[in-house]
């Protein structure tokens, strides 16, 4: 039912598969004012006229009175031009309440009076109920005028986002005017009778389309859904929640007691989501993406022919829980499936960090460098390591909202476009977390705008538009406007030359930090260093690991058995973890040789522990070769992989070889030139100290031909130099540390010791005098069979001793084992042949190591004996007797 005026209505019959029949009803023997009416756009001559006098309040007494309410009618004439006249009635029959008479009661009509039949009782009726309400002075025949003005906001308010923005986003009362289509009305706001259009937030119903020659073509379901809105809202009193305005057009929500009309359009399939305005829907998005889910799965109205992204997909492949294996790229992981398959999923509707096309051009310039996205492109590195820690190792839940087919790209023109696989679209979470959601949150991706007919998208998609502006009103990552950060990562992969200068920091700092980036085969990794920005090839040490296929000059080489399984193994424990490594020395290519750790897991065992690797020879001077022996035993006894056709060589009767016959004394003439705090020290060999002298009288005599200068070299760490010393001589160097111009660390690589000094110490070495014409002269050293005290007074004591005796003086040097990071050896006197280890350990001054090589058992008793009589004498450290008894770790000895 509609109010057209005091004395018009349009009643409707029950709606039966569609928008039922209207008959216009004017009340018969009566007349209202008529309401106010906008100049026809095709008739510049007309104007608009204004409400007459209480026609307003004629209506809105009828629409209070009416609408909503089954009413019946009688129709008394029907004129040529189709027009009806008759009465209408509340409730089912003519028994209910007459409107004619309740609006001249009410002083709201007048009565026709020409005419009146005499015999027409409805007609006197009419004319005493005219007759008391001027009596009563009700309405038209009160004093007052009775007008009112309605204000279209469209002339009135200038500013529409100002009219907006006074509304505050809170609940305005409001009739329902008019309803265009299922999504668009015309709305007059109380109390001040402002005559709005507002379009509904966060959707759209099908419309109406305007042709050429001035008709309406309706599209599907545009009529039905303009029926379901206007029986349930016009002419209504209602709420109305204005949230923005967007291109001269109000947003807003009509807020009803029996219910939300967004909320209920789309669940009856009248209307679908739009991302443009969801975002200032105020009720909450998630319940519109419900209701249109809803009206998708029972396949209503505009959805009949709808058919899901993930129909074709079994319940336990959209929805699943996996360990994620890799960081592919800032929007790509690949997983591993309970059933032990890996697949590579992608987060839905979200875009990584990309590179504009003027820093392209700028990469395109520079074509000696090589373009490394992940740490070329703003934010790739970041996106990439949030992800790595987030989720490397960890189990996610993943739920699949589409799949994107394969796609052909195209190489024709500047505008070609790339190849695409099909790719397995999801929302993956973790402890609740979206991790799409939370990249964009931090300005690490962006989200993907789609047209408005493309399903394909993430089933949080609201979230992550939500994100994404929190991201860019915070200046978030791209968002940010800041100066985007630089990755300087050097690459010395191969670059033999870098690999050397870099080694002696990497031997010398134990164990370091690193994330495997790479795994080229069960023993080959690619590792990034932290700390020093820069990637490196490491191969495992002590291990001969099955090799894969390579392509050889005489064609492919196929890969050995079980090669494939051991690439796989050590990907699943160490891809994109963080380890620890051990560098031991370096091969022939540049390829650092050491150990890895992970979760503190010795890389190398664990491969030969799962029968997937053999133990080298050159493992047995290692710490870890016990180990290594054991984990190939087992394997070995158990038969697997690489030792199944395995078979133990018969016994024979032979004559069992000791371990080593004996200790080999090889002493060589050594001066020792420095002595380090943690009594270790650095020697020159005797016998190439005459091309030493000879190299250093060149170069000083180079330098004062033509002197360095001053400030014109600027140090790098790991460069070879020249360096003033204090003696204000010239020697050659290597840099260790920068910490500013005026402070650089240098470590004197022809006598062992280290000083720190001001750039302008520091000259260029020329290449006639680098380490390829003459090697590093000074060697690093420690003593054979001692135990350094921690204690720093013993220590200090110790190395004073040392200093005092062997400083810058010749001995002899022997070679008795191999160290984590030096030879141990045993000097002697050169006139006197003592051991000078052995006199410390007389003195008191050091304890002795216990080695268990048997070769070694004779020095060892020796040493033993020496401590033993130092205990008795009480002499230096054993001042207060054997301080080891206690495990006295607190003062700084351990047994």
């Amino acid at each position: 039912m509609f109010i057209l005026s005091g004395c018009a209505i349009i009643v409707r019959g029950q709606p039966r598969g569609g928008p039922p029949p209207e008959r216009q009803i004017n009340l018969s023997n009566v007349r209202a004012g008529a309401l106010a009416r906008r100049a026809a756009q095709s008739q510049p001559d007309t104007r608009d006229t204004p409400d007459e006098p209480w026609a307003f309040q004629a209506r809105e007494f009828l629409r209070k009175k009416m609408i909503g309410k089954e009413v019946c009618f009688s129709v008394e004439i029907k004129t040529p031009q189709g027009r009806e006249y008759g009465m209408v009635y509340l409730g089912k029959d003519t028994s209910g309440e007459n409107i004619a008479e309740s609006l001249v009661a009410e002083g709201l009509a007048t009565v026709r009076r020409e005419g009146i039949r005499g015999n027409n009782p409805e007609q006197a009726r009419l004319c005493d109920l005219e007759d008391q309400a001027k009596a009563a002075k009700k309405g038209l025949w009160s004093e007052g005028g009775g007008s009112h003005t309605i204000r279209d906001i469209k002339y009135s308010i200038e500013n529409l986002r100002n009219f907006v923005d006074s509304m505050h986003q809170k609940p305005v009362n409001a009739i329902i005017e008019h309803v265009r289509d299922g999504s668009v009305v015309r709305a007059l706001l109380l109390p001040d009778y402002y005559l709005v259009t507002v379009m509904l937030s966060g959707i759209k119903c099908p419309t109406f389309k305007r042709e050429a020659d001035g008709s309406e073509t309706p599209e599907p379901f545009a009529a039905e859904a303009k029926f379901f809105t206007e029986s349930r809202l016009l002419q209504r009193d209602v709420q109305i929640i204005l949230e923005s305005c967007h291109n001269q057009v109000i947003l807003g929500t009509i807020l009803h007691p029996n219910g939300n009309i967004t909320e209920l359009l789309l669940r009856e399939g009248f209307a679908r989501c739009v991302d443009w305005s969801m975002a200032v829907y105020t009720q909450g998005a998630d319940k519109l993406r419900a209701a249109e889910r809803s009206a998708k799965e029972r396949k209503v109205r505009i959805w009949k022919d709808y058919v899901a992204p993930t129909a074709n997909l079994e319940q336990k492949d959209r929805q699943f829980v996996a360990k994620v294996m890799q960081i592919v790229n800032a929007d790509a992981i690949v997983v591993k499936l309970i059933s032990g398959e890996t697949k590579t999923i992608h987060l839905s509707s979200i875009r990584p960090p990309r590179i504009d096309g003027e820093s392209s051009q700028e990469k395109n310039k520079d074509k000696d460098k090589r373009f490394r996205p992940l740490y070329d492109i703003p934010y790739m590195f970041e996106a990439r390591e949030f992800l790595r820690k987030k989720l490397i190792g960890k189990k996610v839940n993943v739920t699949v909202d589409y799949i994107r087919a394969a796609t052909s790209g195209t190489d024709i023109g500047p505008g070609s476009i790339p190849a695409f696989p099909e790719r397995t679209c999801a929302t993956v979470t973790i402890g609740g977390i979206n991790i799409a959601e939370a990249l964009v949150s931090k300005g690490l991706a962006t989200v993907i705008r789609y047209r408005q007919d493309d399903d394909q998208r993430s089933s949080h998609y609201d979230e992550l538009l939500a994100a994404e502006a929190r991201a860019i009103k915070n200046g978030k990552g791209l968002h940010s406007k800041k100066e985007v950060p630089i990755h300087r990562v050097a690459d010395i992969s191969g670059e033999t030359q870098k690999a050397k200068q870099f080694l002696p920091f990497l031997q010398r700092a134990g164990r370091s930090e690193a994330v495997v980036e790479h795994v080229f085969s069960g023993s080959r990794l690619k590792l990034y260093m932290p700390k020093e920005t820069c990637l490196i090839t490491f191969l495992l040490a002590g291990i001969e690991c099955p090799r894969g296929s390579r392509n050889m000059p005489g064609g492919l080489q196929e890969a050995e058995p079980f090669s494939d399984e051991a690439t796989l193994f050590t990907k699943e424990l160490v891809l994109q973890r963080e380890v620890e490594v051990e560098v031991e020395g370096m091969d022939k290519a540049g390829n650092f040789i050491g150990w890895l750790h992970v979760d503190g897991v010795n890389l190398s065992v664990a491969l030969v522990e799962h029968a997937l690797s053999k133990v080298h020879f050159t493992a047995e001077r290692s710490s870890y070769y016990k180990a290594l022996q054991t984990a190939e035993e087992g394997a070995r006894q158990r038969k697997d992989k690489i030792w199944a056709n395995y078979e133990e060589k018969p016994t024979e009767e032979v004559v069992q070889v000791s371990e080593q016959k004996e200790r080999v004394a090889n002493y060589r003439p050594m001066c020792v030139t420095e002595i380090t705090d943690g009594l270790r020290f650095y020697t020159q060999d005797v016998e190439t100290g005459a091309q030493l002298e000879s190299l250093m009288e060149t170069m000083r005599a180079e330098i004062a031909a033509h002197p360095p200068v001053e400030g014109a070299f600027t140090p790098r760490r790991g460069d070879y130099c020249l360096s003033k010393f204090a003696d204000g001589e010239w020697y050659r160097a290597r840099v260790e540390k920068m910490e500013s111009a005026a402070k650089v660390h240098v470590f004197y690589i022809d006598y062992g010791n280290r000083e720190t000094v001001p750039s302008t110490r520091l000259a260029a070495l020329p290449p006639a005098f680098s380490i390829r014409a003459l090697p590093a002269q000074a060697t690093e050293y420690a003593f054979a069979y001692i135990q350094v005290p921690q204690d720093e007074d013993a220590r200090a004591d110790a190395v004073d001793s040392v200093v005092r005796d062997i400083q810058n003086t010749q001995c002899l040097l022997n070679v008795e084992y191999m160290g984590a990071s030096c030879p141990h050896v045993t000097l002697q006197f050169a006139d006197t042949k003592e051991d000078v280890g052995l006199g410390l350990v007389k003195e008191g001054l050091v304890m002795v190591e216990v080695r268990k090589e048997k070769h070694l058992q004779k020095m060892v008793a020796e040493y033993l004996k020496a401590q033993e009589s130092a205990k008795t004498s009480r002499l230096n450290i054993w001042r207060y007797g054997d301080f080891r008894a206690d495990d006295a770790d607190e003062f700084g000895y351990n047994r």
